[in-house]
């Protein structure tokens, strides 16, 4: 950490002098390794149409909070983790094992994970208060030792990218082809959730449930507007994400705003401007 200070410190702003705003450095830094997590994740998100899939997982992820918190835990955090990932493995055995829409399947996961969460956070008369930090998120309230972890991710998902990303398309436009080139469709479709179920639920606390769901939707819903090849698509995803979330930092900084929302209103703005370019070009 001591060398990207060092790094910052040569930035030409007020919170970047020496010793100073050691916070909202570390909100720089996990601003740069959690855009690209939702700049990948994203465009699979948008092609496999579960929009609505990070929303369950948020939700699943609160309930996990919630019983982390009722047992004692210090830090509730991996109990969500677990809960999340445990979520997404059903999900995908349910999906495979039904012929109800994916959008009916998240509804019944997601309403059921929501009230349960809850349930177990105002269990015994308990205030639900103490939860909204969760509902809202505070990016500047991230450690050195959580930034770690999620570079540590990136990089995993990054490799897991490199591996199955055509696997993953195909599976996403074409499930009978995919699975006629003798692809393993469940076994891809756990690995891509469990590894949304991960990311959504380390980033919650500092993004906010409420917004978070947009974070995995419009960097590729953006791309997809403007890119012409996959290729296109990833970059461009990764880049809205990444620019997003440096200017939503910036206004939530100079601003006093929610850094979640600033961020999603960035890149809804970023999807209007290139649906509008893509309307142009048609024409």
């Amino acid at each position: 950490m001591n060398l990207w200070y060092v790094i910052v410190d040569l930035l030409p702003f007020e919170w970047a002098e020496p010793g100073k705003m050691l916070f909202m450095k570390n909100a720089l830094l996990a601003i740069l390794v959690i855009s690209p997590l939702f700049g990948l994740l994203s465009t699979m998100v948008v092609e496999k149409k579960m929009s609505f899939f990070s929303d369950a997982l948020g939700h699943s992820a609160f309930t996990g909070i919630a019983a982390g918190t009722l047992a004692g835990f210090a830090d509730p955090s991996w109990c969500a983790v677990a809960l999340a990932i445990c979520f997404a493995l059903l999900f995908t055995w349910v999906s495979e094992r039904t012929n109800l829409a994916s959008d009916t399947i998240i509804g019944v996961f997601s309403s059921t994970a929501v009230a349960l969460g809850i349930f177990l956070s105002t269990i015994g008369g308990r205030s639900f208060t103490k939860f909204n930090t969760f509902l809202v998120g505070d990016i500047l309230s991230v450690t050195p030792g959580k930034i770690s972890l999620l570079a540590i991710i990136l990089l995993l998902i990054f490799l897991l990218w490199l591996g199955s990303i055509n696997q993953l398309t195909l599976s996403a436009i074409h499930p009978a082809l995919a699975r006629s080139r003798g692809i393993r469709m469940w076994q891809q479709e756990a690995l891509f959730n469990c590894a949304v179920a991960v990311v959504v639920t380390l980033t919650m606390t500092w993004v906010g449930l409420l917004v978070i769901n947009s974070l995995l939707i419009l960097p590729g819903a953006t791309a997809r507007n403007v890119s012409g090849n996959l290729r296109q698509y990833t970059s461009l995803s990764l880049l809205n994400a990444i620019f997003a979330g440096l200017a939503g930092l910036m206004v939530s900084y100079y601003g006093g705003t929610s850094a979640g929302a600033s961020i999603t209103l960035i890149l809804a703005l970023c999807f209007a401007a290139t649906f509008c370019f893509r309307g142009k070009t048609a024409s």
